[in-house]
């Protein structure tokens, strides 16, 4: 992590920069002592665990001043930096438990981490609410003091929407609530009024918060439809996670207008004209020149995408230059031609963020006119693109790269299968141009990944599930997704042009918004080490990138590969979306930025805009680090929003097909253990279920944390990381998300009862009876 300077030309930039680093290494320095493995270092050490820098000693330092004297991070005995002890009151938010107790998260980080509120003590609290408490101390456990709470005060309620089934019981209606936010029931009065019925899915508004004597109260404020019907869910989904609705009409009106005035069939035009062929192609190439752009649609240019895909925004054509080198052209839709700075689109696709894909449903972050219209790649349709040209010697070097606006026309539009039915020589269907493209293209890719694993990227495997559905709409099976070799080669070209453009714009020296992934730190490595040690692999001390990618390699195939890829990518800090200039660590890129796909990503079209000003001479610094520091954060917020909504919508449809297969048996890999149970991972399906320890079978079973692992006190039966585990369905629980299992053979035997053995009698030996014979 190294501070430039010289990244700003102005003071005032220069310093808002500072601040922002500042705000990176508190970021840091807090998340290292909130690791429940942290032991107290001195400061020096304590720099040396998160890999600063000499150079970025100063910038530590001060931040690290700041929060001490803010309160925040203390030095105790023996000079070592640790957080503060908890004190007596404290705020922060609540977490509940389904059993009724809960936890509070502090605001500020304390010494003792979370503070246990049992279910006697939550005055009402939900998840989410910012609450006060009282904090009291309990003795100790494990060299620590503990400390129980008593919600004393509910400073904000994080909900007061929620979306549950609608149910009938002994007492009236009542709902009960999706997810594991919030478990309790909420009564309602006059279902009527909105036509629900038993088993809909509905909205429901709070109207009294529960207390330790009453349940939540609610009002229906809107019914969705029938629970399990895919309509529903996906509506229950959307209002669960805030994702956003309908485009407003100023949004719609504006996209509108720019699909009328779109003409880019430049060629049509003229074609009308009266006058000899040669003329035509003049007119043409003056008004091409005229429009500001290059002039492609004579290039075999072509998209691929997945099957089901509607909006195509990257598109890849390759040439040999003069001297024989690869020309790799990698042409992005141009959506900064059509939603403008500041307009009623520029602050809706902000406001989105990115564009979210639900299973069978995507809300776009841009109007589908535009989105699936004119901004998309299209075969036979000329298009408005950014592209970028990367040339490469023999050895997939970068010689040369080049910017420009265009106007194309896609060729051809291909799918992944199509691509790798082309690689495994079933050509028949593709124009000879096309098929001798995609050949050059797997060539290139194969050079330019080889390249980039020699300087360290990093491959992780993480296989997703597509989801098969019925004529109906329903799940009915699942599969592994399509991992074939043309996912990669596209994976690629848009780091390479991601990498490309970021280049060009540090050059600038403008700041603008970068894809950046930390490295991990020291004890996060070292935590690593210690779960691969659980599944018999090991890693230095010092490790990089070379070492961990020589983990995955080891474990690709095997078992434990799912589990070890895990154990990775949580050593990891998130990447995200800032200013702040610290590289892509899983990629080893120095410079990184999403530039690809500015249909679906607001980040993408920021830069498109930056790229434009450079391609016609206007390199003037019109946004701020700290304002794109804002819009960083909330498009990071809102992508992993969207991931987090993908992922809930696929687990709901994933149980509720399971549901109906009570009985049935699966393969699945051990994934996580707990002192509770044992988490598994069902190959097929790709969702996570739990075993319970009273389930695997007629033991005692103990949780080793050091090893990771449960055995049978009796049996000494050891049940750890990576193990395969055929395992059956005893129920599912779609509201609450849960999946229970059981082994489908017993792992230990019934340990038989003992028979009691009585002693053998012998006739007493007569004493001297020896002397006398």
């Amino acid at each position: 992590m190294r501070c430039k300077y010289s990244y700003c030309k102005t003071a005032g930039i220069e310093a808002e920069y500072c601040v922002n680093m500042l705000d990176v290494f508190k970021d840091k320095i807090l998340s290292l002592l909130k690791r429940r493995d942290y032991q107290p270092i001195k400061p020096k050490q304590f720099a040396k665990a998160l890999g600063v820098e000499q150079q970025d000693y100063a910038e530590f330092k001060k931040a690290f001043d700041e929060l001490r004297e803010a309160g925040q991070v203390v030095i105790g005995s023996g000079n070592a930096v640790q957080l503060p002890a908890m004190t007596s009151k404290i705020t922060g938010r609540f977490r509940a438990n389904p059993k009724g107790f809960g936890f509070i998260i502090p605001l500020q980080s304390n010494a003792n981490g979370d503070l246990f509120v049992p279910a006697s003590n939550t005055a009402g609290a939900m998840t989410g609410d910012i609450v006060e408490a009282s904090a009291v101390r309990q003795g100790m456990r494990d060299g620590k003091i503990r400390y129980t709470g008593r919600v004393t005060n509910i400073l904000e309620r994080a909900n007061d929407r929620f979306v549950g089934t609608l149910m009938k019981g002994e007492a009236g209606w009542y709902v009960q609530p999706d997810g594991n936010g919030f478990t309790e029931q909420i009564t309602v009065d006059d279902v009527t009024a909105k036509g629900a019925k038993a088993k809909d899915k509905v909205v429901v508004e709070i109207l009294s918060y529960p207390s330790e004597r009453h349940l939540a109260r609610g009002v229906i404020l809107k019914v969705l439809g029938r629970a399990g019907q895919y309509e529903a869910e996906i509506a229950s989904v959307i209002e669960q996670f805030r994702l956003p609705g309908e485009f407003e009409q100023d949004c719609i009106s504006q996209a509108k207008k720019a699909a009328e005035n779109f003409k880019p069939d430049l060629a049509t035009e003229i074609l009308s004209h009266r006058g000899h062929r040669e003329h035509r192609e003049k007119e043409y190439d003056r008004i091409s020149s005229d429009a500001g752009r290059e002039d492609i649609t004579g290039k075999i240019v072509i998209t691929i995408d997945p099957a089901d895909a509607k909006d195509f925004d990257d598109a890849i054509s390759i040439e040999r230059d003069a001297n024989g080198n690869r020309l790799l052209g990698v042409h992005i839709a141009d959506v900064s031609s059509f939603v403008t700075t500041g307009s009623a689109l520029d602050v809706e696709g902000k406001e989105r963020g990115n564009s979210t894909y639900l299973p069978g449903r995507v809300i776009p972050m841009l109007p589908e006119v535009l989105s699936n219209g004119i901004c998309s790649l299209q075969p036979g349709q000329k298009r408005y693109c950014k592209s970028a040209y990367i040339g490469y010697d023999d050895d997939g070097k970068v010689i040369s790269r080049r910017y420009a606006n265009s106007v194309m026309c896609s060729a051809a539009r291909l799918t992944y299968t199509d691509a790798d039915r082309i690689l495994k020589g079933h050509t028949k269907d593709f124009s000879a141009e096309v098929v001798t493209l995609i050949k050059e293209m797997e060539t290139l890719a194969k050079i330019i990944e080889a390249r980039r694993e020699k300087a360290g990227m990093l491959h992780l495997d993480l296989p997703e599930t597509e989801l098969i559905y019925d004529d109906a709409g329903r799940v009915v099976d699942a599969e592994p997704a399509d991992t074939s070799y043309p996912h990669t080669i596209i994976e690629m070209f848009m780091v390479e042009a991601n990498e490309a453009v970021a280049s060009l714009i540090d050059r600038l020296k403008i700041p603008f918004l970068r894809r950046i992934h930390p490295e991990p730190n020291e004890l996060g490595l070292k935590e690593l080490g210690r779960l691969l040690k659980t599944v018999g692999l090991s890693l230095p001390s010092k490790a990089g990138r070379a070492e961990i990618q020589n983990v995955l390699d080891a474990v690709r195939g095997r078992d434990a590969e799912y589990a070890v890829n895990m154990f990775v990518l949580r050593s990891f800090e998130k990447a995200e979306y800032s200013p702040m200039d610290m590289g892509h660590y899983a990629l080893a890129s120095r410079q990184y930025c999403h530039f690809t796909s500015p249909i679906r990503r607001y980040a993408d079209l920021t830069v498109h805009r930056i790229l434009d000003g450079y391609l016609h001479g206007d390199e003037e610094v019109k946004v701020t680090k700290g304002e794109l520091a804002e819009i960083g954060k909330h498009i990071t917020f809102t992508e992993e929003r969207a991931e987090d909504a993908e992922r809930e919508l696929k687990t709901v449809l994933l149980l509720q097909m399971l549901s109906g297969r009570i009985g049935d048996e699966m393969d699945t890999v051990v994934t996580g253990v707990t002192s509770f149970g044992v988490f598994v991972r069902c190959r097929k399906f790709g969702v996570e279920g739990l075993i319970p320890l009273e389930q695997l079978g007629p033991d005692e079973w103990r949780f080793n944390q050091k090893a990771y692992c449960v055995t049978g006190a009796g049996s000494g039966y050891t049940i750890g990381l990576g193990q395969k585990m055929r395992v059956r369905i005893v129920s599912v629980n779609v509201p609450a998300r849960q999946l229970n299992l059981e082994p489908a053979k017993p792992l230990v035997e019934k340990p038989r009862p003992r028979k009691s053995k009585a002693k053998k009698q012998f006739p007493r030996k007569k004493r001297g009876s020896k002397r006398r014979r």
